[in-house]
């Protein structure tokens, strides 16, 4: 029932993408629309929607903007300690700075 709700959200004109977490130990009810605004997502938002980020590397993502300001562009996210070039790859097209 799940996948045909995600389905019927992909079907609407203006979104998107539609994204369900599917990560181990994770909320599986939680719907994330893509792309997400990395200057804005919460810890739990940035753990569900992106490849590759953990709490640790959420947190640091959090901790990054609040003492340097707003992302000004995702490949700026690549100064994060623990985010490298492969992340960004593997997040392409799931992440915005608008």
């Amino acid at each position: 029932m799940r996948h045909v709700f995600i389905l019927l959200l992909c079907l609407l004109p203006g979104i998107p993408s539609v994204s369900l977490a599917e990560k181990p130990g994770t909320d599986k009810n939680f719907v994330i629309l893509l792309p997400i605004n990395i200057n804005t997502a919460t810890e739990k938002m940035l753990m569900q929607a992106l490849d590759g980020i953990g709490q640790k590397k959420a947190q640091a993502i959090i901790a990054y903007r609040e003492e340097r300001g707003p992302f000004t562009s995702v490949e700026e996210l690549a100064n994060v300690k623990g985010i490298g070039p492969g992340t960004l790859d593997r997040n392409a097209g799931r992440m915005t700075v608008k």
